[in-house]
């Protein structure tokens, strides 16, 4: 069986392994305090442009949006958030079990926008009966989105600036950040993204690590006492150089951005031998997950030699499947892919 149900089958990238074997039996400080996570904060300041950015390193995507929601939201209030965001659809009420409400809007290609956004903070304000429900406290996005999708600079920047204006914190959930900033035709840049967000993450559970992600915090405002509640929320891990080896290896000479584009380039491939026997989409995709749709007997047969997603029901005869290509994505496996689409 070959798969392309998601990106993080494969354990790690080489580069990783043989360096945490280089150093399996050195001593350091516990709890990320060692020289190794300090590298690789001061690597990552670097990318972004921001040298007063606070960085710390947790263990996966789920832990990493409670831990930073929950930090910054007070008992009343709830995260804004797309109705097909990752905290809404994927997370098992994780934000919720904090204490939270996802505050959920539709959208069409699983970004929000700046009118969204203003119109659900206007309306909120405007109910008379407003202290009755959850306010709005903040906003996340992630980019890319569940869909594959990507938020341009400009469009990042309106919606940065309608945040600010409202006092809304801007949360990206970055767990495939890679992957949007190797698509084609993106516009966004890291410093751009540490500007326009008051707090964002790196994935690496996604992009190349065994596991780990990495939080930026730029707005000074939510940066006191954050480890605190790393702690609280179990995320603090006490061999926290695992998570800085891993971080300093990918990003230090491009590692992170190279096996991005790779995984990119996979699925374009896919993408456009889907498009030349002219199957339709679910959404435009120009990252690592593509949508094509489906007759049933088509799945069927597919199935067979390959592991997709089943992602949504188009009509009684079609679905909307996930092929998501990774770091580590074989591109023989593709060829191969390939061949059979072509004979469907």
């Amino acid at each position: 069986m070959i798969r392309f149900e998601c990106d993080y089958a494969e354990g790690a990238h080489p580069q990783i392994l043989e360096r945490l074997v280089q150093t399996n039996f050195e001593q350091t400080k516990g709890y990320g305090e060692d020289e190794y996570c300090e590298s690789a904060r001061n690597i990552i300041r670097r990318l972004c442009k921001n040298e007063s950015a606070d960085i710390h390193f947790l263990v996966g995507g789920t832990q990493t949006n409670t831990t930073v929601i929950a930090s910054i939201l007070r008992p009343h209030q709830g995260v804004i958030s797309a109705a097909t965001g990752h905290i809404n659809v994927h997370e098992t009420g994780a934000i919720e079990a904090t204490g939270h409400k996802v505050l959920a809007l539709p959208t069409d290609n699983g970004k929000l926008t700046a009118e969204q956004i203003e119109q659900a903070y206007t309306e909120h304000w405007n109910d008379a009966n407003h202290e009755h429900v959850v306010q709005p406290g903040m906003v996340y996005i992630s980019n890319p989105t569940e869909g594959g999708t990507i938020y341009t600079r400009q469009e990042l920047q309106v919606l940065s600036d309608v945040c600010r204006k409202n006092n809304l914190p801007l949360f990206m959930d970055g767990a495939r950040i890679g992957y949007g900033l190797a698509a084609e035709n993106n516009t966004l840049t890291l410093p751009d993204i540490a500007e326009m967000c008051d707090v964002f993450y790196i994935g690496g559970t996604k992009v190349g690590a065994l596991f780990g992600e990495a939080v930026v915090i730029t707005n000074d405002t939510l940066k006191k006492d954050f480890r605190y509640l790393i702690k609280q929320r179990g995320g603090m891990l006490a061999k926290g150089r695992l998570l800085g080896i891993q971080f300093e290896t990918l990003l230090g000479d491009g590692l992170y951005f190279e096996i991005s584009r790779h995984a990119v380039q996979m699925a374009m491939m896919i993408r456009n031998t889907f498009r030349a026997k002219g199957f339709s989409f679910l959404c435009e995709s120009p990252t690592n997950q593509q949508f094509p749709v489906l007759t049933k007997e088509q799945i069927k047969k597919l199935s067979q030699k390959y592991a997709f997603e089943l992602w949504t029901k188009i009509d009684d005869n079609q679905a909307a499947v996930r092929f998501c290509t990774s770091w580590a994505t074989h591109e023989e496996d593709v060829q191969a892919l390939i061949k059979d689409i072509e004979n469907l």
